[in-house]
């Protein structure tokens, strides 16, 4: 599948219609949703979705668009077009991916697994297309679920701010909000670089489990006090804690120095 020019071309189409349809389905479930949650008397989730589901349509569009560039690099037998189609696709993850949960947990369609779906197997079809080793994919892997839930922890944020009584613990999920969201943008970027083979992909990484843990650990750590259980915040920071190990170990620097002299 390495340079497969004409199955970029393809895949780069479905992404071009993956953005529309990110563009209607979130269009469709918006004000839905938002109702939903205040019938459920959940004004801070109804706020928490007029704002986060408003700002994956527009990335997830905006990489529709993307998808168009590449779809010309392909056509184009240009040797960047992979890696660009592999940025679209990774913010299409994530656009699919949040918008399930709310609507979700209120007995709503949740049809954006749609565009996760696509999204993800577009992701994996750019890595081979690009010719990425195994075992970069893999690591880009577990870095992709550490940036969707540490995206999710700046989410869960949102609302828990609005529900604590005002003091210490509502400044406490104010900021770590926009930490946790920087996060996840460190994991997107930290993939980017890795499966680019750029020389500074590696402290990269550990930049981005270092803002996943100071954004996730006290929160989670505040939510097992105040709420007395398993706080969700804490599985970003412990998957990322997880990472932070497997990136200082000797075998990995060999790995990724290996695959940076190869790309």
């Amino acid at each position: 599948m390495k340079g497969n020019n004409k199955l970029g071309a393809i895949l780069a189409v479905a992404g071009i219609l993956t953005g529309l349809l990110v563009l209607f389905l979130m269009a469709s479930i918006y004000q839905v949703n938002i109702d939903g949650k205040m019938a459920g008397e959940r004004p801070d989730e109804a706020i928490t979705v007029r704002i986060v589901f408003a700002i994956l349509g527009w990335l997830g569009v905006a990489a529709g668009a993307l998808w168009v560039m590449v779809l010309y690099g392909f056509l184009n037998k240009a040797g960047w077009a992979w890696f660009w189609g592999t940025v679209a696709a990774t913010i299409q993850i994530l656009a699919g991916f949040f918008p399930i949960i709310p609507p979700s947990s209120i007995g709503l369609p949740a049809p954006t697994m749609w565009v996760f779906i696509i999204a993800f197997a577009l992701w994996f079809g750019m890595l081979l297309i690009g010719g990425v080793s195994g075992k970069i994919i893999t690591l880009a892997f577990f870095s992709g679920l550490a940036y969707v839930l540490t995206f999710i922890d700046g989410v869960g944020a949102i609302s828990r701010h609005q529900t604590e009584a005002k003091g210490f613990i509502s400044s406490m999920y104010a900021m770590s909000q926009m930490v946790n969201w920087w996060g996840a943008a460190a994991w997107a970027v930290f993939i980017f670089a890795l499966v680019k083979g750029k020389s500074w992909a590696l402290p990269l990484g550990v930049f981005a489990t270092a803002m996943s843990m100071f954004g996730g650990f006290p929160v989670g750590v505040t939510d097992v006090v105040v709420k007395g259980r398993f706080s969700m915040f804490l599985v970003a920071p412990v998957i990322s804690a997880g990472l932070l190990v497997y990136l200082l170990l000797p075998s990995t620097r060999r790995m990724i120095e290996a695959w940076s002299a190869a790309a």
